[in-house]
């Protein structure tokens, strides 16, 4: 069993078995196994190009399987389409944000809450947004592509959380951003955290994701190689010579 912010969770809430996927002729995971139980942040750390974005991609049912099996919330998920699994409480901030440019803040929000319908929660969600990302509060009506990088990837997570996820990936959040948002964005994390929000982070800074997850794996060329607690993947010596310079 695995103890996860003071609780005792005997079954995961997301379990990837023998994962693999294909693009084209190219293997780009080979039989990954993962685990992420209620209440943890779970990173993913790797080279580019080792397969992090098509294991969330995979996930969050974006792309097909060739092999192996992915459970979710107690039941299989490969026959799940992508927006099936928004309604099943999992959400994806994915890499370059892909938020909606010529639309206003609230408008990316509302979106982000377009598999629900209980107005009441919704606009509740709204509010609680804006009290987490004070920035998207004060330019709410703003256009979204006049945000600077920072704004964007704070307004895809909020999006993602409009639809409240009991399942949160992150895909490359401090991408692109300046040292003092990249702070800012890992700040929020933690207060995600506090909430009680599962997340799945993939991350280029592996330092700042391994000192905010309670557990980690690294992927590398499709196959995971390490495994195990943050903080003990911090004082690894493979990881601090491949990942932590």
């Amino acid at each position: 069993m695995q103890l996860t912010n003071g609780f005792m969770n005997d079954r995961p809430l997301l379990s990837l078995e023998k994962l693999s996927v294909n693009y084209g002729g190219i293997q780009a995971l080979q039989s990954v196994d993962l685990e992420i139980y209620p209440g943890e942040v779970v990173t993913l750390i790797g080279a580019n190009g080792a397969g992090k974005s098509t294991t969330l991609r995979a996930i969050s049912r974006m792309i097909p399987v060739r092999d192996g099996a992915i459970h979710y919330a107690g039941q299989t998920i490969l026959n799940r389409s992508a927006h099936e699994m928004v309604k099943l409480g999992m959400a994806h901030s994915p890499e370059g944000r892909r938020i909606l440019t010529r639309q206003t803040v609230l408008d990316n929000l509302k979106l982000g809450a377009y598999s629900r319908s209980d107005r009441l929660g919704i606009k509740a969600d709204l509010e609680q947004q804006f009290l987490t990302f004070p920035r998207l509060a004060e330019r709410r009506h703003q256009i979204a592509g006049t945000l600077s990088g920072g704004e964007q990837q704070m307004l895809a997570i909020a999006r993602a959380l409009m639809s409240r996820p009991k399942l949160l990936l992150l895909d490359e959040p401090s991408l692109g951003l300046a040292p003092a948002i990249v702070l800012e964005i890992f700040a929020i994390i933690r207060q995600l955290r506090e909430a009680g929000i599962t997340l799945l982070l993939v991350e280029q800074n592996a330092h700042l994701a391994l000192k905010t997850a309670d557990r980690g794996y690294v992927l590398e060329a499709g196959h995971i190689t390490l495994k195990g607690f943050a903080a003990d993947l911090l004082e690894d010596e493979r990881v601090k010579q491949a990942y932590l310079g």
